[in-house]
Order: structure tokens, then C-alpha cells, then sequence
């Protein structure tokens, strides 16, 4: 137990200072490297974070589809509305703004969105931190490890941390849906920012 708090803790401070005070070094690299060598040598495996083969991919494809489906349709429809009431809208990542009408710079985000966002976020936030957390408890875990992924995304202001924070609920639950495997959460992720690079390269999202 104080092993695991000691990296929820050390967890903590990489995703806060990176994003909020910009005093470390990007957050997925370093977690994503903790993370599995933790799980190495606490758990024997570094698939045991979550990336063996699922029991069905059936089943992983389809919870992958219901949590994309579930989180766009929220941010579009719900989280906007409401938010927009209060806050600036979320702030879109940098590249977003060089999509529209590039298929070369679409390309560029989509290679980021499949490698950087889908398997080192997942890995992160799902399979490390949510993994350590599930210790003090499921409940805790999915809605502590939600904080961090909305803080994890800082840069977007207000309305983008409470849009992220819900993501990252979603997607802990498909995780823990998916019997703690990380392969629906990797596909839903990707799908979810597969749309948003979409949007962007059509100029929907303006």
C-alpha cells in the first residue's frame, strides 16, 4: 500500500508539474516508462499493465465503439453547451490549427493521435495510474485518475479539463469493462481523436 501511494503521489507531481507549472518534462514518456517497469518487477509482466490479448476482441471492439460514441456525443452536445455558459471554449491542441485542408499535417496528427495519445496515454493513465490507484479501490481509481487525465490537459483551460476529466471517467470505466485490459480504452482513444483530427481537416470543429 505505501508503495503504491508513494508512486500515485510521484504520478501526481509529473502530470501536475508538467501541465500546470511546466517544471518537469512531458508526463506520457515518463509514466509510460515507470509504468511498465513497475509492472515488471511488482507484477512479473509488463503486459500484466493491461496489454495482453483481450479474452474477445468482440468485446473490446464494441466497448471501444460505445465509449467513443458515448464521449463525442457528450463533449458535442452536453460538456459544450453547459460549459460555454461559464468559460472560454477549450483551447485546441496546436497542430489542430495546420489540419484543415493538409492531408500531410492530418497524417502527422493521426501518426500522433494512434501512438503518442491512444498507447502512451492509455498506458499512463489507465494502465499505470488507474492500476496503482485500483488498490485503495475501483471507485477511487476511475474518478482519481480522471482528475489527473483532465489535468493532463491543462493547456485547454476550463472547459477543456472538466471535457477531458469526463473523457478519462469514460474511459476508466471502459477499462474496467473490458475486465482491465488496455486495448478498448487504446481504441476508443484513438477513435475519439481520429474524429477530432477529422473534424479539423474538414473544418467542422470551427
Amino acid at each position: 500500500m505505501i508503495v503504491n501511494a508513494l508512486e500515485l503521489l510521484f504520478g501526481t507531481f509529473v502530470v501536475i508539474g508538467h501541465n500546470v507549472f511546466h517544471i518537469v518534462p512531458n508526463e506520457v514518456p515518463i509514466l509510460t516508462m515507470i509504468g511498465l517497469l513497475s509492472y515488471r518487477f511488482r507484477n512479473g509482466s509488463w503486459t500484466s499493465i493491461g496489454l495482453s490479448r483481450p479474452a474477445s476482441w468482440a468485446r473490446a471492439i464494441w466497448i471501444a465503439m460505445a465509449a467513443a460514441t458515448l464521449r463525442i456525443v457528450l463533449g458535442q452536445f452536453v460538456i459544450d453547451p453547459i460549459t460555454a455558459r461559464f468559460w472560454p471554449p477549450a483551447k485546441a491542441p496546436a497542430l489542430a490549427n495546420k489540419i484543415t485542408g493538409n492531408w500531410k499535417m492530418a497524417l502527422l496528427a493521426l501518426l500522433i493521435v494512434w501512438t503518442f495519445a491512444a498507447f502512451g496515454e492509455e498506458i499512463s493513465y489507465r494502465g499505470y495510474l488507474f492500476g496503482r490507484a485500483s488498490r485503495f479501490g475501483d471507485v477511487f481509481a476511475v474518478i482519481f485518475s480522471a482528475i489527473l487525465f483532465g489535468y493532463g490537459h491543462y493547456y485547454k483551460g476550463p472547459s477543456g479539463i472538466l471535457d477531458s476529466g469526463v473523457a478519462g471517467l469514460i474511459l476508466a470505466i471502459a477499462f474496467l469493462l473490458n475486465r482491465r485490459n488496455l486495448w478498448a480504452c487504446i481504441l476508443a482513444h484513438g477513435l475519439i481523436d481520429t474524429f477530432g483530427v477529422a473534424c479539423a481537416y474538414f473544418g467542422w470543429a470551427s
